[in-house]
């Protein structure tokens, strides 16, 4: 069997980023959500908010550790499978890379050891700003691993000569043309797919009668956010695709199933695109709508992807639909908190069951979506690994053989459904055993409790001081 190592590097690497970008996904929102109850319970005292805090806590403390594994395999993948890349963007991802270990790994971890094992340590206001660092930190972190990719997709600020990138503009590069919309959209997926994950647990705790404080405050905390957030996303993923539309046509003639150029174009809800034929069999769509939300105006011109040389095109059937499941999932949440207004007005939010178990089913919605729009953003950039300048062949390890990457996916995808599993497991079992009950109150003892020798401390840590 010819194995090709080119093909397999992109499958390995977009298994490990699929696996990876759902724990940033989830623990970007986490982190703000625990910030934020930590600041109520500065504020008012309530224990609720404590245990609500400390539950939510630990499950962050799963979901950071897996996601650090992952993270760290992905950028590996780099140098063994990718090296031409990593040599020639070397002057601009080294950095960018250095920027985000600096700046925000390094954040995450000192104030992350803060917050889980520091609140009888620590003042309360300390530990409420142990817990906004890690939110902060995981907004720096996604800033510098968004500039890098938005760099990739739109790349600015930089000189190519001789197979290398010179970077002549650090502000050009980092806040390049697609920088600003990807980062919104992917911050705002971020936290909606948190907010469901919060949701479908207090769903299940009210539809089981358990927990109902720490259920209903969780339950209505996040409805709130998503009543904001799920239509702000819409808007941010139009803004998203019109700048796609300026910076590559390609992809959005791909996502919108169109082969030919034509003014007036429809947006097809439903079709069949098939790539050898290029035509999209049973084609259904709203005439001129395409048109009009890529150009506005309802006789724009919008390419089709037979205008681009047959290997400068991105591979329709899957951007089709992945793009629709993203977006589809977008109109579900705003449905969702829709429904959650009008039970709220009603007062039926925390009684009716029918919805709970709706809001139960819709916990992988917001993951989803997430995976299908980075399918849809990277897939949509073929040939390229930087847009208009180095394609994927120039990219590869040159002496990278089929069967090593062969046998180093299969390693990953052993390894990775082995952490997967593990940690899964782990966070249902959390979820099982619910918020604390009545969890102790601690006030760091600043009178004569210190241990006197180090050795001591662990001992007598255990117990909160009284």
């Amino acid at each position: 069997m010819d194995l090709d190592p080119l093909l397999i590097s992109r499958i390995q690497f977009a298994f490990v980023v699929s696996f990876h970008i759902l724990f940033p996904a989830f623990t970007i929102g986490l982190a703000s959500f625990i910030a934020v109850l930590e600041g109520l319970y500065y504020k008012t005292d309530d224990p609720v908010y404590l245990r609500l805090s400390r539950f939510w806590t630990k499950i962050f403390a799963v979901s950071f550790g897996m996601g650090v594994v992952s993270g760290i395999v992905m950028s590996f993948q780099f140098g063994t499978n990718w090296s031409e890349f990593a040599y020639s963007a070397s002057n601009v991802f080294g950095p960018l890379l250095a920027y985000e270990v600096v700046t925000a790994f390094f954040l995450e971890a000192t104030f992350l050891g803060i917050l889980l094992f520091g609140r009888e340590r620590v003042p309360k206001g300390v530990h409420l700003f142990a817990a906004i660092m890690v939110a902060f930190g995981t907004f720096l972190s996604t800033f510098w691993i968004l500039a890098a990719n938005s760099w990739m997709q739109t790349p600015a600020g930089i000189d190519y000569r001789d197979g290398m990138f010179y970077v002549e503009s650090w502000t050009a590069a980092i806040f390049n043309p697609s920088f600003g919309v990807r980062f919104l959209h992917m911050v705002t997926a971020a936290f909606l797919t948190t907010a469901f994950f919060v949701i479908a647990v207090g769903g299940w705790y009210l539809l089981k009668g358990k927990f109902r404080g720490p259920a209903r405050i969780m339950f209505s905390m996040t409805f709130w956010l998503v009543a904001v957030l799920a239509p702000a996303q819409i808007i941010f993923g139009d803004m998203h695709g019109l700048n796609t539309f300026q910076h590559q046509p390609a992809k959005v003639a791909a996502m919108e199933g169109h082969w030919e150029t034509q003014s007036g174009a429809p947006l097809l809800l439903f079709g069949l695109p098939d790539q050898e034929a290029e035509t999209t069999h049973f084609a259904f769509g709203i005439p001129n709508l395409a048109s009009l939300i890529l150009t506005h105006s309802l006789d724009g011109e919008v390419p089709g992807l037979s205008d681009f040389a047959i290997d400068e095109r991105p591979y329709m059937p899957v951007l089709f639909w992945t793009f629709r499941i993203m977006v589809g999932i977008g109109f579900v949440m705003a449905g969702m908190a829709l429904l959650s207004l009008i039970l709220r007005w009603r007062g039926t939010l925390f009684t009716a069951h029918w919805f709970h178990r709706l809001s139960i089913a819709t916990l992988p919605l917001g993951f989803l979506a997430v995976l299908t729009g980075w399918i849809t953003t990277e897939m949509g950039r073929y040939p390229w690994v930087v847009y208009g300048y180095m394609r994927l062949e120039d990219a590869v390890t040159p002496s990278l053989t089929g069967p090593m990457a062969l046998a180093s996916l299969l390693v990953y995808i052993v390894v990775y459904a082995a952490v997967f599993s593990a940690g899964a497991y782990y966070i249902a079992r959390i979820i099982q055993s619910g918020p604390d009950d009545d969890p102790p109150i601690a006030t760091p003892s600043t009178s004569g409790a210190h241990p006197k020798r180090p050795l001591s401390a662990p001992e007598e840590s255990l117990s909160p001081a009284e």
